[in-house]
C-alpha cells in the first residue's frame, strides 16, 4: 500500500487562504474561499482548516448578530449613549475575531501538517 504525500507548501497556501478568508469581508464572499478550497482540494488537512473556517465564520456572524443588533438598537433608543456604553463588549469582539485569526494564521505557517481547531466555537461542519 503506498503512502499518500502532499505537498507542504500548497496545504500551507490553501489552510491559510481559508483562514484568512475572513479579512477579505464580512459578507458571504469571505465563506465562499474556504467552502470551494473544500470542495476542490483532496488533502485532509486542508479541508479539516476548510470546515474550520467556515465553523468559525458561522460563529462570528452569530455573536455579531446577537451582541450587534441589541446594542444597535439600544443605541437607536438612547440616541448614541448605548455605543459609546458598549463600546468596549464591541471592542473586545473584534480583538477575538481578528486574534483568533491570526493565531489560526501563525498555527497554519508554522504546523501545515496539522489542522487548527479553533477554542470554544460551535461546529456544524
Amino acid at each position: 500500500m503506498q503512502e499518500i504525500t502532499y505537498n507542504r507548501d500548497k496545504r500551507r497556501l490553501l489552510s491559510c487562504l481559508c483562514h484568512a478568508a475572513i479579512f477579505f469581508s464580512t459578507a458571504f464572499l469571505s465563506f465562499a474561499v474556504p467552502f470551494g478550497i473544500n470542495i476542490i482540494s483532496d488533502d485532509p488537512v486542508v479541508r479539516s482548516n476548510a470546515k474550520e473556517s467556515m465553523n468559525f465564520h458561522l460563529n462570528v456572524w452569530f455573536w455579531a448578530t446577537v451582541i450587534g443588533v441589541p446594542v444597535g438598537v439600544i443605541s437607536w433608543l438612547t440616541f448614541g449613549l448605548g455605543g459609546i456604553l458598549f463600546f468596549p463588549l464591541l471592542a473586545l469582539g473584534f480583538l477575538l475575531h481578528w486574534g483568533l485569526t491570526i493565531w489560526a494564521l501563525l498555527s497554519c505557517l508554522g504546523n501545515p501538517d496539522e489542522p487548527f481547531h479553533y477554542p470554544f466555537i460551535f461546529r456544524i461542519f
